[in-house]
């Protein structure tokens, strides 16, 4: 059996979208193992001047979690 987690980031570039979402998967990935998805939940844009400034995604990340490692048999009671 497996179980997984959804945890919510931000992340943000001035080249697109989707390079903000790759920075925020390989920025998560630095920190969590075994990352299986990821769903785009906003977009937004800054503007400056009335031009796009930055592109922002707030990203869904679906990770697995690890099985806690076994313990040592408990002895049996009497």
């Amino acid at each position: 059996m497996s179980v997984a987690k959804v945890i919510e980031i931000i992340s943000s570039s001035k080249k697109s979208f989707e390079d903000a979402v790759a920075q925020g998967v390989s920025k998560a990935a630095d920190s969590l193992h075994d990352i299986t998805g990821a769903w785009v939940k906003e977009q937004s844009v800054k503007v400056t001047n009335g031009k796009v400034a930055e592109y922002r995604v707030n990203l869904k990340v679906t990770f697995v979690l690890k099985d806690a490692p076994k313990t040592a048999t408990k002895a049996k009671k009497k």
